[in-house]
């Protein structure tokens, strides 16, 4: 049963097919078809303009654009020679314009000439306009689409005439004798059959008298050639993207004119922001002890301080043998201090009469002074503790001090930086040119300018390590953030440079969108290089002269 019902399919593929059977008349060429959505229009453009005409009932509205860019000429004068002799079309708020046109409803061929004056130019650009003929349907907005296989094999069928209801009496009788041999298929072959004959049936009556055409349902009148028709973005069976002048304003599509031209060659290098040694500092304890706010408190990340500004202390621990050495010093130099005190005061009575010469008195005053310094130090020593300074002037980058915290020597406690002094450090596997001006791309789509301060001796990784400072506006760069450098290599490549913008990425590469025409846009495949944080270099894949979306690539890719 298996094999007729593969025969059956079969014998209905290849007579839909075949070419040799196709009605008299009739072109079934492989033309890209139009978009059936799409309304009457007509465009026209010149090296300075691009204009589209799409009927809107009784009124006819233009949508200009400057044929480089693809942005809207705003402001500009145009005056339309029509049947009725020549009207001035009237800008409207959507950035179109608009102008009244009643013999859009008699249909036909019109030949329309719209002279153009803006900044300062003046063009005569000339459309074809053509309509279907007067009471000829339109398909309706929003309309439902037949299956598109469902509608070729009808078509087919329908141009067979006799063959093909003899092509579907076989197929038919077919599904009949594998009724009669198995019942599992019972459904689907039914369906099948079924679905034969109402096409072979509805074609074959469908082609009689063909070229008339079908009366209107419950009295219905015909759509209007002039009825506004739904019109959206579509991407057509041969690749390219319909997307109409509305939605391209409405999307801000911007176009560019590529030119061909020699560039400096560029590598792309990964690198990290890090801090200017000159414009930073660490703040440790060179003791090990616990740590203390000053009198302000710990200054929070991001704040401001001033080299010199105390920003912790540091209080050493006295542990249990260190106390008991100290207190037994202490008591030692507080003996001599008993002893040396009375010697005084003895030797300052003796003194005055001669019993003692002048000289003692003055070693015993001396030794008295020498320890109570001593005993002085030794207090000192246990009560003061060690302050923790900010180097230089800045902003606090690290902070990992905490009330309490014991801090072994060396810790680092603050890291303080200079916001507006930051290095670029990357990693290159080739020569660069020495002074050279880079850039640099963080991943939020920024750009920095680098400029180049020197390279390592030693590799790293097998790279060498390069080092930039960032000479333009660093807000919001952080140490640590990761960031793309390009980096000029001394070389020059020639090609077409085009912003990152208009290039998307997809497994299949990149690819650029061209502006074949007003409301078309076609794929290109191209290999590109880079070049610098904004733009790339494409090396191949599209020639010099052509359209390329400059701003909404994304957007168009989008489209289904």
């Amino acid at each position: 049963m298996s094999r007729l019902f593969a025969a059956a399919l079969w014998a209905l593929a290849v007579f839909g097919a075949h070419p040799g059977l196709a009605h008299e008349g009739h072109d079934h060429g492989t033309e890209a078809p139009v978009p059936a959505h799409v309304g009457p229009r007509a465009e026209a453009a010149s090296p300075t303009f691009e204009l589209v005409a799409i009927p809107r009932g009784h009124d006819l509205v233009l949508y200009l654009d400057a044929f480089a860019s693809n942005a809207p000429v705003a402001g500009a004068d145009i005056d339309v020679e029509t049947p009725d002799g020549f009207v001035e079309a009237k800008a409207q708020e959507d950035g179109s314009y608009r102008l009244a046109a009643p013999w859009l409803a008699a249909g036909c061929h019109h030949d329309l000439a719209v002279t153009v004056k803006a900044d300062g130019i003046e063009e005569t650009l000339t459309l074809d306009l053509d309509l279907p003929e007067a009471g000829q349907a339109m398909p309706a907005a929003g309309a439902a689409e037949p299956s598109a296989l469902l509608t070729e094999l009808r078509n087919h069928l329908g141009h067979q005439g006799l063959v093909g209801a003899v092509a579907g009496g076989f197929l038919l009788g077919l599904a009949t004798i594998a009724l009669m041999r198995s019942r599992r298929a019972l459904p689907a072959l039914a369906v099948l059959a079924l679905t034969l004959t109402l096409l072979v049936g509805g074609a074959a009556i469908a082609h009689e008298g063909h070229d008339e055409p079908p009366p209107p349902v419950n009295g219905a009148a015909l759509i209007e050639p002039t009825a506004t028709v739904f019109e959206q973005a579509r991407r057509l069976p041969d690749g390219t993207v319909f997307v109409p002048k509305a939605t391209q304003h409405l999307l801000a599509v911007r176009t560019g004119v590529t030119a061909e031209a020699a560039y400096r060659r560029t590598i792309e290098l990964p690198g990290r922001v890090i801090a200017d040694p000159n414009a930073s500092g660490v703040v440790q304890s060179s003791v090990g002890g616990r740590l203390s706010p000053p009198p302000g408190g710990f200054p929070n990340l991001g704040a401001q301080v001033r080299r010199g500004d105390v920003l912790a202390t540091v209080t050493p621990p006295v542990q249990a043998v260190d106390a008991s050495d100290m207190r037994q010093t202490q008591g030692d130099l507080d003996q001599q201090i008993a002893i040396v005190a009375r010697r005084v005061a003895r030797y300052e009575k003796l003194a005055p009469s001669g019993a003692i010469a002048k000289t003692a008195l003055d070693d015993a005053q001396a030794e008295l002074t020498g320890l109570k310094d001593r005993r002085s130090a030794l207090d000192t020593l246990r009560r003061v503790p060690e302050d923790l300074i900010a180097p230089v002037d800045g902003v606090v980058a690290e902070r990992a001090a905490t009330a309490g915290q014991m801090a072994a020597p060396g810790t680092m406690v603050f890291r303080i930086v200079d916001p507006g002094k930051l290095y670029v450090e990357a990693l290159s596997f080739e020569a660069l040119e020495p002074g050279a001006t880079a850039t640099g791309r963080l991943p939020d789509g920024r750009t920095l300018t680098l400029a180049y301060r020197g390279a390592g001796l030693a590799d790293r990784a097998q790279a060498v390590p390069v080092q930039f400072a960032i000479t333009g506006g660093a807000d919001g760069v952080r140490l640590g953030q990761f960031v793309t450098v390009l980096a000029p290599t001394g070389g020059t490549a020639t090609g077409l440079a085009l912003p990152r913008a208009s290039v998307i990425r997809s497994e299949g590469g990149a690819v650029v969108y061209e502006h074949v025409s007003a409301e078309r846009f076609a794929p290109l495949a191209v290999k590109v290089e880079p070049l610098d944080a904004e733009r790339v270099l494409v090396a191949g894949g599209v020639a010099a002269g052509r359209r390329i979306v400059t701003q909404g690539a994304e957007l168009l890719d989008q489209v289904r």
